[in-house]
């Protein structure tokens, strides 16, 4: 049975891109087949699988090719996450830096620096950033980008790279206009999650939504993480999923005062130029 209940089921009125899906979670594992399904069934089209270590690499390129007849398009990213960037190696670049040249590796990241938790040290998530600017500016790959509290260091680092680099999204942003205005001066897309709809959490977000152009700005869930707050049906242990974008979509469009089709059409727009989708996507 599906863990959705019918009221949180919508439909979006176009196709939607999911740009972040962590869809090689362990709480995906028993029932992916339905998860691709609801996400058709709402029209969310294609995701980009967010590869953050050596094993959900791998693990997404499987699922691409488990997955290559679905109705669903799967593409995935390739890089390490500041949470693991102590785990950085010789071998975990060579790692990838061979899965970025496979078809549909579209990106390199997640990386960045995360100075909330510090699960690997400062100087560590540094040097794995570092490591991963030069792999997208050699490959000449857009970047997706993951920040907390690091704002002022992140755009140091990239400010020594952006010319060397084609594009570069700051994914799930929280930030408040002062920080969106600095990335937006380095030309960097914009993708929100269901942060948005939580009003206490969300404030700051809110208010600087309708501050992102247009062509900039990006939709994803980062599944299964970061639930929207504001669904009128409970779900089953709180994860979250691609079927689930299309509150998203609504909440971004009421925002910005836009109709759910016309930010469902630009964000398509924008992610399929982004990752350089076939036209198709």
């Amino acid at each position: 049975m599906s863990p959705l209940a019918e009221e949180n089921c919508i439909v979006s009125p176009a196709p939607l891109i999911d740009i972040g899906a962590n869809l090689t979670h362990e709480s995906f594992s028993k029932d992916i087949d339905a998860v691709l399904e609801r996400a058709h069934a709402a029209r969310v089209e294609t995701l980009i699988l967010t590869g953050t270590d050596a094993a959900s690499i791998d693990a997404a390129i499987a699922l691409r090719e488990q997955f290559s007849n679905s109705d669903v398009a799967l593409y995935s990213t390739a890089g390490v996450h500041p949470h693991h960037a102590s785990d950085w190696t010789p071998a975990l670049e060579r790692q990838i830096h061979d899965a970025l040249t496979q078809p549909g590796v579209l990106a390199v990241g997640e990386c960045g620096l995360d100075f909330n938790r510090n699960y690997s040290s400062e100087q560590a998530q540094r040097n794995a950033f570092e490591a991963q600017l030069q792999i997208a500016a050699e490959l000449q790959l857009p970047l997706f980008l993951h920040e907390r509290d690091a704002s002022s260091q992140m755009l140091d680092m990239l400010k020594q790279w952006r010319d060397d680099i084609p594009r570069a999204v700051i994914h799930c942003f929280t930030g408040d206009r002062s920080i969106l205005y600095r990335y937006l001066d380095l030309d960097l897309y914009v993708g929100v999650t269901g942060w948005l709809c939580d009003e206490r959490r969300g404030s700051d977000l809110r208010d600087a939504l309708p501050e992102i152009p247009t062509h900039r700005l990006m939709i994803e869930t980062d599944c299964p993480y970061l639930l929207p707050r504001h669904l009128p049906g409970k779900i089953k242990g709180r994860r979250h999923e691609p079927a689930l974008l299309p509150w998203i979509c609504r909440e971004a469009a009421q925002l910005r005062g836009v109709s759910e089709q016309a930010l469902a059409l630009s964000t398509t727009a924008t992610a399929s130029e982004f990752f350089a989708l076939p036209s198709k996507a």
